[in-house]
């Protein structure tokens, strides 16, 4: 483990044995009887497992400060490695090596004891991190106000509602300096406002204390503004591990089985059930080429494609443009036009580009006066890089401010 590594990872894996049913279920109570019986006696002669690989070879290194996006679908492993790297559950095969205290947030009431009051579980977990009473002291106003469940400190914990179970223990584990903070999408049970507060004081214990940050999410706006790294697991494997924006792109990416430029959607609920239904996206770039990834100044060409069962007299077409965190930064539609029964194609072109570097999602409506025909979102997806496409200019010097990049007008006086 190099000197500024954190937690290095190597070759890991983990394997579960599923046992298989030797008998067909039934339903009756008199059957499942009758078939555990004779499970049980066949159980010595015919044992059925089968092997399940939830990680495979799964490999990368954590520098000091660095916040990780861990990213993936259902199923991915993503839970799994955390519960490996909290040391809640062992490794099948490789190694970890990490230096630091470690506190990990993984499911509504971890650590906790539910017979036990906030106020002791506060320092029951203090405890369990290494820390002294006189540092639980020390930082006890603090995790209550953060926490924001003063009024039932002396209740026990198992009477809490799993809001205010999240809240506490949050506050708890990252208000007790741990060199190193793993999270879960635990924090999805607490509210809009909590959820914000989190992001924001995870943000700051790792750019301004230094602390490690781990962080589970299906959000990808909140992975995006507050990691720097991800980690992007699919079937126990890694994927991807770097840059964040590049991580979220390649996850974003896959499962497009044409491109990660072109876009169908037959798998709607809505298609064929309407009078009009969307079928397909193209995105190209200003030389008429397929692409998901533009440099800033570039231009896309929106390809949009919709079958018609019926003539639609005076209908509009959008589009509009989210940030990965849901911020709707740019809509365009047509005026209301007469499109023909059968197959329309739109072509919007969205020019000189000047998005801040990052991954976008595109949405799309047909709509007839107060009538919504069809409505695609979280379907179509394309990134902006950070070279310019502009002469004498090689690459954003700063893109942390705002969503849009312009040069103003300006002179010197």
């Amino acid at each position: 483990m190099s000197s500024n590594s954190i937690i290095k990872v190597e070759g890991l894996a983990k394997q579960y044995l599923l046992n298989k049913s030797l008998l067909p279920k039934n339903d009756t109570l008199y059957g499942s009887f009758v078939n555990g019986l004779r499970n049980a006696k066949n159980f010595a002669r015919k044992k059925q497992t089968e092997e399940f690989w939830a990680l495979q070879d799964v490999s990368f290194e954590v520098q000091q400060g660095d916040r990780v996006g861990v990213i993936g679908r259902n199923g991915a492993g993503k839970s799994t490695l955390l519960k490996i790297l909290s040391r809640i559950t062992p490794p099948t095969k490789g190694r970890i090596e990490y230096s630091g205290r470690m506190a990990s947030l993984l499911e509504v009431g971890t650590g906790f004891h539910g017979d036990l009051s906030g106020r002791e579980n506060i320092y029951l977990n203090g405890s369990i991190l290494g820390m002294t009473k006189q540092e639980i002291d020390k930082k006890f106003d603090e995790i209550v106000d953060f926490a924001e469940v003063e009024r039932f400190l002396d209740t026990p914990v198992k009477r809490y509602s799993s809001g205010m179970y999240v809240r506490l223990a949050f506050a708890v584990a990252a208000n007790l300096e741990p060199d190193i903070l793993i999270v879960d999408e635990v924090l999805a049970v607490g509210d809009a406002a909590f959820q914000k507060k989190c992001l924001g004081k995870m943000n700051d214990v790792s750019s301004k204390e230094g602390r490690t940050i781990l962080f589970v999410s299906h959000n990808m706006g909140a992975v995006q503004n507050l990691c720097n790294k991800g980690l992007f697991l699919q079937s126990g494997k890694a994927m991807d591990y770097g840059n964040i924006n590049s991580v979220i792109k390649g996850y974003l990416d896959e499962g497009n089985t044409i491109s990660s430029s072109v876009f169908t959607f037959e798998e709607e609920e809505n298609y064929q059930k309407s009078k009009a239904y969307f079928t397909k996206v193209e995105l190209r770039d200003s030389k008429g080429n397929l692409s998901s990834d533009y440099p800033v100044g570039d231009s896309i060409d929106i390809h949009i494609q919709f079958e018609s069962t019926i003539s639609l007299d005076g209908t509009v077409l959008g589009f509009g443009i989210l940030s990965s965190t849901e911020l709707p930064i740019i809509t365009s539609w047509t005026v209301p036009e007469n499109f023909k029964k059968g197959t329309n194609e739109v072509v919007f072109t969205f020019s000189n580009i000047h998005l801040v570097p990052s991954v976008y999602k595109l949405v799309l409506g047909l709509s007839r006066g107060n009538e919504s025909i069809d409505f695609i979102g979280n379907k179509v997806f394309f990134s902006i890089s950070d070279i310019l496409n502009v002469p004498d200019a090689n690459r954003i010097v700063n893109t942390n401010s705002g969503v849009l990049l312009n040069q103003f007008p300006y002179k010197i006086l």
